[in-house]
C-alpha cells in the first residue's frame, strides 16, 4: 500500500485538498473527506451506477475511479448540480414527475441524464433507456424516471430560451 499524499480535486468547482493514497477509489474521497453523500456506495464493481459523478461531463463510477484518474479533471457530483432550495432543471424534474421509490438509483440516473440532456437536448426515448440501461433501479420506476427525462429537457429547453430572451 502506498503512503499517504497531499492531493488536490476540483469538485463542485471549488479546490479541496485531501490526503490520501492515490489509489483510493473517488467514492471514498468524496463521500468520507469531503461529505458529499450525492454518490452512493452500491455494488463497489461499477456496475449499478449509484456512485456515478460527472468526469470532465461525462458519467463515471467513482467506485472504481481512482483519486489518480481523477487528478486534473473537474469532478461533478450531484450536491454540484443545484440546491433543495434552486435545483437544477433535471432534478426539479425528477422531484416533479415522483421518479424515485427508494431514492437509491437516484444519484446515478440524475447525473446520466444531466449529461446526456447536454449531448442531446431531446433524446428519444430509445436513446434514453439505452442511456440509463447502465444504472440499476430495483424498485421499477423505469415509466417516472423516463417521464422525469423527458420533463428535465423541456425545463431546460425554457431556461435556454430565457436566456437567450435576455441576451437579447
Amino acid at each position: 500500500m502506498n503512503r499517504p499524499a497531499s492531493l488536490t480535486l476540483n469538485v463542485n468547482g471549488a479546490t479541496h485538498a485531501v490526503s490520501a493514497d492515490v489509489d483510493t477509489p473517488l467514492l471514498y474521497l468524496l463521500r468520507n473527506d469531503l461529505a458529499l453523500n450525492g454518490p452512493k456506495f452500491g455494488c463497489g464493481l461499477g456496475e449499478c451506477g449509484a456512485c456515478t459523478v460527472l468526469l470532465d461531463g461525462v458519467p463515471t463510477r467513482s467506485c472504481v475511479t481512482t483519486a489518480k484518474v481523477a487528478l486534473g479533471h473537474e469532478i461533478t457530483t450531484l450536491e454540484g448540480l443545484g440546491t433543495r432550495a434552486a435545483p437544477h432543471p433535471v432534478q426539479q424534474a425528477f422531484i416533479q414527475e415522483q421518479a424515485a421509490q427508494c431514492g437509491y438509483c437516484l444519484n446515478g440516473m440524475i447525473m446520466t441524464t444531466k449529461a446526456l440532456l447536454e449531448r442531446d437536448p431531446h433524446p428519444s426515448d430509445d436513446t434514453i433507456r439505452r442511456e440509463l440501461s447502465r444504472n440499476l433501479c430495483r424498485c421499477g420506476a423505469h415509466v417516472e424516471i423516463l417521464r422525469a427525462v423527458h420533463c428535465a429537457a423541456e425545463l431546460l429547453a425554457v431556461q435556454r430560451r430565457e436566456l437567450e430572451g435576455e441576451r437579447a
